[in-house]
Formats: structure tokens, C-alpha cells, sequence
């Protein structure tokens, strides 16, 4: 063994951590961040299926107001829809829905949800009567907390049917606003895209983000709908996609800048807090190849900061720690960096390696709290 290096077997735990990371930046982030672009809205494509865009909403009467003026100018050649679910609201989105199904009577529909039945999942529930009410073979899904990033959203994610494709994927990102929480938010968006968009775009789809999806009413039927996990609060798209993976069902990626949605993030560390509970919860329900390749990946950025902890203790470790530390961090950060470009989800570089440290501490807390409180609410 060469005298320089250190003779604790924690050191090859963290190269062995670091090796890993490299592996997954190199083989799917980095080449995701690169991949050629996406043919643009003006070139000619197949833009004359009709296409149904389904928002479910609970309580979003101001969000509401926002979103539908913007979903009724998308520019799409070929004929669409908006189906808006009202789940339960108890604000005046059923009257607003109304007044514009009676202005736009062949673009609005409402659907109107006045219970749920017991031990259903709400939203799933919501989405399943708005699925079944759509009158076209494609169906558009986002939030309404979103708002699409241009008037070409429609068009192009649509189009990743045609390559071909029974589900497309998109990317949803969130407002840049002041803030330590809004960065941690973005990195934390950026990331996870990074790993489901990547990951389908390498042939080995696992999740979608029902703020950007899409998926045919074929599939939906090839899945049985939401039947897998109907009493499962969460998992109306992750869920979802796995079960239509298991069913064959092919998938596609659209994740250029104007086919992207953009969302109001959280404003307090309680509020985003309680949405990644509800996000996370649904992993224990994945495919174990997708459990095995996304718990490699987190486990080994965890093991790596607590192996590099216990690493600085010993001051015989500092200089090959120090230089183990500056090449994952460069890679890593300039990977992150290009990712964040490309995805227009556009962070400081200074603060990735932060943000990095702070996003699996924050994750291992998650899943500590997930293991001793499995307790989750839909709005």
C-alpha cells in the first residue's frame, strides 16, 4: 500500500462512494445535460391529435385564475380541451368554472367532485372522473399551482407521443425567489429531475411529475388506472408510470425549456416539509430495480459525507480527504451546473456543494420520518 494514502478501511468506503457518484454523473447526468435538442415549436411535426388537458383542484381559486387563461391560449393547430376536476372545493372555483364553460363551452368542461369514498385516495379518485370525462385519446396532466413556461407547451409535449410513446415525461421546475429554502427547493427539483428524466432517457423509466405529464388514455386503461395504489395517498404519477412500465408501455422525454411547467414552491420549511413526506412515500411501492438504482445513488452521497466526517477526525487523513473532496466536488458541481443550464433551472455554482451536503442530510431525515410516522394528508 503506498504510504500516503490512509490505511482505514473507511477511506476505500469513501472512494468507493465517490466512484459510484461518478458513475452515475458520468453515465446518465452528464449525457442528459447534452443530449441534442428537441426540434422547436415553429418546425413542421404532428400536431393534429386532439389532446385533453386534465387539472385537478381543490381550494385553487386564485391559482385557477392564473393557470385557465393560459392553458386556453396554447398555440396547438389540432383541437383541445380543458377538464377541470373541482375536488370538494369549498371557495368559488365551481363558479368560476362554470362562468368559463359557458364562454369556452367546446374548450371547458368541469367536473364536479362532491365525495370521496372511503379509503380512497382523493386525488386519484378526482383524476379517474376526470380521466373518464376527457373526450380525447391523449391526456395532458399539471397542477394548478403551475402555469406552463410558453404558449407551446400543449404542442410539444404532445408531440413526444409521436416518437412513439404511450407516456411522455416533462419537467416542472419552480419560481426563483429570494431565500436559502427557494435554493434548497430548486436543487432539490433539479436533482430529482435529473435522476427520473435521465433515467428514462437511458431506456429505464420509473417516475413522472403530475405537474408535466402526459399519457394515453390506452395506458391509463393498460394499468388499470390508479387500481395498484387507489388507497394510496400518494403516487397519482410515479405510480402510475411504474405501473404502465410493467404494462409496456413505452416513454418518452420532452424536457426542453418551452415544453416545461413552472410552479409556486413552498413558502415555509413546514409547508415543503410536508410535500416531500408525500412525495417520498410512494418509493416503497417502486419496482425493486428502480429501488436498487436510486438507493445506490443516495446511499452512496450519504455514506460518502459521513465516511468524510469521520475522516476528518484523524489528521493523518486530511490531505488525501482534501483531495478526494476537490475532484468529486468539481465533477459533481460541473455536472450539476450543466444540468441546471440546460433545464433552465439556473442556480449559483457556489453554493451546489452546500446545497448538495444540506439535500441528503434533509433525505435521510425524510426517510427517518417516513419510518416512524407514515401519516400523510391530501390538502
Amino acid at each position: 500500500m503506498l504510504p500516503y494514502l490512509p490505511k482505514s478501511p473507511v477511506f476505500w468506503l469513501l472512494l468507493a462512494s465517490v466512484l459510484v457518484q461518478l458513475f452515475y454523473a458520468a453515465y446518465y447526468f452528464w449525457p442528459f445535460a447534452r443530449r441534442p435538442a428537441e426540434a422547436p415549436a415553429d418546425a413542421p411535426g404532428p400536431d393534429s391529435e386532439p389532446v385533453s388537458i386534465v387539472v385537478c383542484a381543490r381550494n385553487e381559486l386564485d391559482n385557477l385564475r392564473r393557470l385557465l387563461p393560459l392553458l386556453l391560449q396554447q398555440d396547438y393547430p389540432g383541437t383541445f380541451e380543458v377538464v377541470l376536476i373541482d375536488d370538494r372545493s369549498r371557495d368559488e372555483t365551481q363558479l368560476y368554472a362554470q362562468q368559463l364553460t359557458q364562454y369556452y363551452p367546446e374548450k371547458v368542461r368541469l367536473v364536479t367532485v362532491d365525495r370521496t369514498p372511503e379509503g380512497f385516495a382523493p386525488k386519484k379518485y378526482a383524476l379517474t372522473l376526470g380521466i373518464k370525462a376527457a373526450r380525447h385519446a391523449r391526456l395532458l396532466f399539471t397542477d394548478a399551482d403551475c402555469i406552463p413556461a410558453t404558449n407551446q407547451w400543449l404542442r410539444l409535449m404532445q408531440r413526444g407521443f409521436a416518437r412513439p410513446a404511450e407516456v411522455v415525461l416533462g419537467f416542472s421546475a419552480y419560481a426563483e425567489e429570494p431565500g436559502f429554502l427557494n435554493k434548497l427547493i430548486r436543487f432539490e427539483t433539479l436533482l430529482t429531475a435529473a435522476q427520473y428524466l435521465s433515467f428514462a432517457w437511458r431506456g429505464r423509466p420509473y417516475m413522472g411529475v403530475g405537474r408535466n405529464l402526459a399519457y394515453t388514455r390506452s395506458c391509463f386503461q393498460a394499468t388499470k388506472g390508479f387500481a395498484s395504489h387507489i388507497r394510496q395517498l400518494s403516487g397519482d404519477d410515479d405510480l402510475l408510470v411504474q405501473d404502465a412500465v410493467k404494462a409496456g408501455q413505452r416513454v418518452a422525454v420532452v424536457a426542453d425549456a418551452s415544453a416545461h411547467t413552472l410552479s409556486e414552491p413552498a413558502a415555509t420549511w413546514g409547508a415543503w416539509w410536508r410535500q416531500k413526506r408525500r412525495h417520498l412515500s410512494a418509493g416503497r411501492s417502486y419496482r425493486l430495480p428502480d429501488r436498487l438504482r436510486l438507493g445506490i445513488f443516495i446511499m452512496a452521497n450519504v455514506l460518502y459525507y459521513f465516511t468524510s466526517f469521520y475522516l476528518a477526525l484523524f489528521p493523518e487523513n486530511w490531505v488525501p480527504l482534501v483531495i478526494v473532496w476537490a475532484v468529486r466536488t468539481l465533477f459533481v458541481s460541473a455536472v450539476y451546473a450543466r444540468l441546471s443550464r440546460r433545464l433552465q433551472q439556473t442556480l449559483p455554482v457556489g453554493w451546489l456543494p452546500l446545497l448538495d451536503v444540506i439535500y441528503f442530510i434533509q433525505y435521510l431525515a425524510l426517510g427517518i420520518s417516513l419510518f416512524l410516522n407514515r401519516t400523510l394528508r391530501w390538502k
